[in-house]
This record gives structure tokens, sequence and C-alpha cells, in this order.
């Protein structure tokens, strides 16, 4: 019975030494993905207001 008294104390004395460190967590910075646009998507706007443009000029 000693024998086992003595173990669970060496095994709580054990788990409580290496229960932390003084050291700083390291926390990784999150990745952050930005999603590719063609370069027609900034181009379509202006065009079909050139069409509209023109059709209104053709039309008068």
């Amino acid at each position: 019975m000693k024998k086992l008294v003595l173990a669970a104390a060496l095994t709580a004395a054990a788990s409580t030494a290496y229960a932390g460190n003084l050291e700083e967590p390291v926390v990784e910075a999150p990745v952050v993905v930005e999603e590719t646009q063609g370069s027609s998507q900034g181009i379509l706007l202006p065009l079909i207001l050139l069409v509209v443009v023109a059709a209104a000029v053709a039309a008068s």
C-alpha cells in the first residue's frame, strides 16, 4: 500500500512539473485568400454604356 501511495505522489509531482512553461504561445497569422477576377469584369459596364449611347445617337 505504501508503494501505491508513493507511486501516486511521484506521478502527481511529475505531471505538475511539466504542466506549463514560461514561453509565449505561438499564434499563427490567419491566411487571407483573395479571389482573383478576370480583367474583363471592369470593362463590361463601360462597353454596355457605349453601346447604349451609340444606339441613342444612331436613333436620333
